[in-house]
């Protein structure tokens, strides 16, 4: 997530001198992007493409209930970001029945995300680092005196754990590969269904309740 910021692209689309990129960023129809917008970006750009309940579901885990993404609101920006030349859709049959539509970056989009990603990578670092020490300061004063030690060790191992997960899934970020239970195809994406044979993807009960609430949905 950006915290609380726009991030203004059109600086990034105006310093681009050659033709190739010019013609890139002809479809490109805005000049702001909202922190909300870049991280679906983000979303959609890790898994490669995506379709809109998957979206929601993964967000959702993202947000890790501070935030409740609801298909009246995604939807609309997922047209929009269409629209205006970030996103493009295929439709495909689903393995349950019905259409779907999957999204994913356009050309244009994937260069100004890993442009944008890139420039402020370190700063958003920092800025997460600084956030964090300001949210223990003031959970931990949040109780009675007495139980600040207590706190202060439970904070941080919380801390450690968290870190030693990131560190650990790094290179999962940059390489995921999982194999079909089914036909075993290699899916270089997080997919709720292979897209090969249609199997479902999950392997553990939270995902095997998402993949049949979407059957339930769909039916």
């Amino acid at each position: 997530m950006w915290f609380g910021k726009f991030l203004d692209i059109k600086d990034q689309v105006e310093a681009e001198t050659s033709e190739f990129k010019k013609k890139l960023f002809a479809d490109i129809k805005k000049d702001k992007l909202t922190p909300l917008e870049f991280s679906i970006l983000e979303n959609i750009f890790n898994h490669e493409e995506i379709s809109g309940y998957d979206l929601i579901h993964y967000l959702n885990e993202h947000f890790a209930g501070t935030w409740e993404a609801k298909s009246g609101t995604i939807y609309p920006i997922l047209s929009k970001l269409k629209v205006k030349g970030f996103l493009k859709t295929r439709t495909v049959k689903s393995p349950i029945g019905p259409l779907k539509k999957l999204y994913q970056l356009t050309e244009a989009g994937k260069v100004i995300l890993k442009g944008k990603v890139k420039q402020h990578f370190f700063d958003q670092i920092k800025f997460m680092e600084n956030y964090l020490n300001e949210l223990i300061s003031i959970y931990i004063h949040s109780f009675p005196e007495e139980e600040h030690k207590d706190k202060i060790s439970e904070v941080q191992d919380l801390v450690e754990k968290s870190f030693e997960r990131i560190i650990k899934n790094i290179p999962l970020t940059v390489a995921f590969k999982e194999t079909c239970p089914k036909c075993k195809n290699e899916i270089e994406r997080k997919v709720a269904f292979c897209p090969h044979c249609g199997e479902p993807m999950y392997s553990d009960k939270s995902e095997r309740s998402h993949v049949e609430n979407e059957k339930e949905v769909k039916t």
